[in-house]
């Protein structure tokens, strides 16, 4: 499939085939973590409060009312950062699936994932041990071997799930993601509309498969998994409208295809976190990825933002971690909203050392001694959003 030459703004840097394809500056990208980390922070912060604790706080009564009444978002916004990350990791990867080799590909996100991932789960494991932190499923306590599936995600896939981590989800999906883009390869690089569009047709088996067959013979989180793939294939999408590989017509139709198995998702509540919203808020999610990622502001490269950004992932698994207790001990003695900021602190300054001292450089070792390359990827923004282990954080 052939296409021209960069736009007027400076995306398209060059396109000639999809199995060449086009290298995109995503400015705005960072503005989407940015907002993504805040926004699941928020729906934690807000769920705690007000379903958990029943007590009131004024900036939840400012975003129900704006943007749960009149904007008709998720209720607490519990899918909108979860979302944006998702079309996010379909935006930003799906160009470095075909340009690396499977191998590096899949370290360099394994590089990226996997030790803050294993170090929050330890963390998770021994606050529950010594009383401090509660589980985040309805088993008490964890035992070794429990622990040990945990550093697995495999406490998600048994029943009762043994949760000592709930956030942790969201990385099954980018897995399953990865593995499906990798073993697609060959249909991405020649027939690229097809990839998501096989992924919404699997997608809406699982949960067809769920919804008829007995509670009993089904795995836990499958149907999750399978309601949240079409928002990273969303992502996808959206990447190859901007890389110019497919028709607008072919397009339209693989974008419809994610909206109809989302739509039905919700009508067999296979997000298990109630309906309202996720069609809509999934849609708004789209325009503001596809308004915001292409655009370069001076905004979009502050301090702030950079700092959230390249921090969102280690925030993302970090925050939960100390959320509740924290609140719990501040709360009573200076009121909630000191409570959150001392909480927003404590989660900004531990973030900001795993970022340091964990991340980046067990990701540099990682991929120097496995990724097959001779050259190890640059510090880039990481999951839940995944970018390109080769390149900066705006270039796919």
């Amino acid at each position: 499939m052939t296409s021209s030459t960069p736009d007027s703004d400076g995306g398209v840097v060059s396109v000639r085939t999809a199995a060449d394809p086009p290298r995109i500056r995503f400015g705005g990208v960072d503005i989407l973590r940015a907002l993504a980390v805040l926004t699941v922070v928020y729906s934690h912060i807000s769920y705690f409060l007000v379903d958990d604790l029943g007590t009131p706080w004024w900036l939840i009564d400012v975003v129900t009312l704006v943007f749960v009444e009149h904007g008709g978002l998720n209720h607490h916004l519990s899918f909108v950062g979860v979302a944006f990350f998702m079309i996010l990791t379909g935006l930003v990867a799906t160009a470095s699936v075909v340009r690396n080799s499977p191998r590096a590909f899949l370290v360099g996100r394994a590089a990226r994932l996997l030790p803050v991932f294993w170090l929050s789960v330890l963390a998770a494991i021994v606050l529950v041990r010594l009383g401090v932190n509660g589980m985040f499923s309805q088993t008490v306590g964890i035992s070794n071997a429990e622990a040990a599936m945990s550093f697995v995600l495999g406490g998600f896939f048994v029943r009762p799930e043994v949760v000592v981590l709930g956030v942790t989800w969201t990385l099954i999906v980018q897995g399953v993601f990865y593995v499906y883009a990798v073993s697609m390869r060959r249909v991405l690089a020649s027939r690229p509309v097809l990839v998501p569009v096989i992924g919404a047709a699997v997608c809406c088996l699982i949960l067809l498969y769920t919804d008829l067959v007995p509670y009993e013979y089904t795995i836990p989180m499958v149907d999750k998994v399978a309601a949240t793939l079409p928002t990273v294939f969303l992502g996808q999408i959206v990447y190859l409208a901007f890389a110019r590989l497919a028709s607008w017509r072919a397009l339209l139709l693989a974008g419809l295809a994610q909206f109809a198995v989302i739509q039905y998702a919700t009508t067999v509540d296979a997000f298990h976190v109630g309906q309202q919203g996720h069609l809509w808020t999934v849609l708004v999610l789209v325009v503001a990825v596809v308004l915001v990622a292409p655009t370069d502001t001076a905004f979009g490269r502050s301090r702030v933002i950079h700092w959230l950004a390249t921090r969102s992932y280690t925030i993302y698994l970090v925050h939960t971690l100390v959320l509740y207790r924290i609140y719990s001990l501040v709360e009573p003695h200076l009121g909630a909203t000191v409570a959150v900021l001392v909480f927003a602190l404590i989660t900004g300054v531990l973030s900001d050392l795993v970022y340091r001292y964990v991340e980046t450089p067990a990701a540099r070792w990682i991929a120097r001694h496995w990724s097959g390359r001779a050259r190890t990827p640059a510090p880039t923004p990481n999951e839940p959003i995944s970018s390109d282990p080769t390149s900066g954080p705006q270039a796919s």
